[in-house]
């Protein structure tokens, strides 16, 4: 059986977490506006660590900065957004993902640009994905599978603008797809189609964004394998890859157009990770399914759940869980 461990988080210290989606270290912004860190220190001080995690065991300050907002993790870069709307990278930058016009790594936070109006950004194996106040979509780095979405599959060492739509809310990419909703709630994709995890009905990949359905009501999305996704009606949607029952619709074989899954319209809060998937419903309660393992779905098992299962927080005495001012973003797990 898996043990279950429970650690507290102080919430009137520490404002935001983010565990790394890709790697094996966690980034937290306190309520006073500082950037820490703990886990493996490739991220954090720049030394090649040759796949061992070398551990930070207790929180870290990165720089002395007192403004951040927001931090996401790619595979070998992070990107985050200051409270002045300034956006800043560090990490490697084999491919010009950090977005500073070079080809070289670095690790320490610099700004790139000089723009203040940056609300969003999501990171990918070596790309990124940000979105503007005014709407506008921007893209830079690993291109490869047309992840970008500028009609090309040219890697691009700066932000280059993404079409012209001024629209945009939000974006969510994985390692080389990548996934957005406009203002309108319609769904749009673009990048590796592999597995249909686009969800435009067929398995080529798509180097411009390309509108999914006709729907008008996609509310919250996550990519990952699969791919998840919330409608306003507060009925989850899963596609993509689905070898180990990850979709969560009983079965194992891979879908390329989004299919709903049961019939429950309370759901609140989805993420989708490397081949399973969580999500949270309104009245508190958290299921997950998919592959297990590791244990990753934390039922006490290490089976496979080809359909959504309620995890059951035993360890903590209720199997109801609550926002206390903390933001928990996607996690990602890495086999290796």
């Amino acid at each position: 059986m898996l043990a279950l461990t429970t650690q507290t988080i102080n919430s009137q210290c520490w404002n935001s977490i983010y565990e790394g989606g890709y790697g094996y270290e966690c980034f937290k912004i306190k309520t006073n506006g500082t950037l820490w860190s703990n886990g493996d220190a490739y991220l954090i001080s720049g030394v090649n660590d040759g796949g061992n995690p070398n551990p930070i065991t207790v929180p870290i300050q990165i720089g002395t900065s007192t403004n951040w907002k927001s931090i996401y993790r790619g595979v070998y870069h992070i990107v985050a957004i200051k409270t002045d709307e300034t956006l800043w990278a560090w990490g490697s930058n084999s491919i010009g993902q950090l977005g500073n016009g070079t080809t070289i790594d670095n690790y320490t936070p610099a700004q790139i640009g000089t723009a203040s109006n940056w609300k969003t950004v999501t990171a990918g194996y070596a790309s990124t994905i940000a979105i503007k106040t005014d709407g506008t979509l921007w893209a830079w780095g690993k291109n490869n599978d047309g992840q970008l979405g500028d009609g090309t599959t040219t890697n691009k060492s700066t932000p280059i603008q993404i079409g012209t739509a001024n629209n945009w809310s939000s974006v969510s990419t994985d390692f080389t797809s990548s996934f957005a909703i406009k203002t309108d709630g319609t769904l749009w994709a673009w990048g590796s189609n592999s597995g249909g995890r686009l969800g435009d009905g067929t398995t080529i990949n798509k180097s411009t964004p390309i509108q999914i359905g006709t729907a008008n009501n996609w509310k919250n999305i996550s990519a990952g394998f699969p791919t998840l996704a919330l409608k306003t009606d507060g009925t989850i949607w899963a596609w993509g890859l689905n070898d180990y029952g990850q979709l969560g619709d009983g079965a194992t074989i891979n879908k390329n157009t989004p299919i709903q899954i049961g019939n429950a319209n309370n759901w609140k809060q989805v993420t989708a990770g490397n081949g399973f998937s969580t999500a949270l419903k309104t009245d508190g309660t958290l299921y997950a399914w998919g592959r297990n393992d590791i244990g990753q779905l934390g039922d006490d098992t290490i089976i496979d759940k080809t359909i959504s299962t309620q995890i059951n927080c035993t360890a903590l005495g209720t199997d109801t869980f609550y926002e206390n001012n903390i933001n928990v973003y996607p996690i990602q797990t890495q086999v290796f």
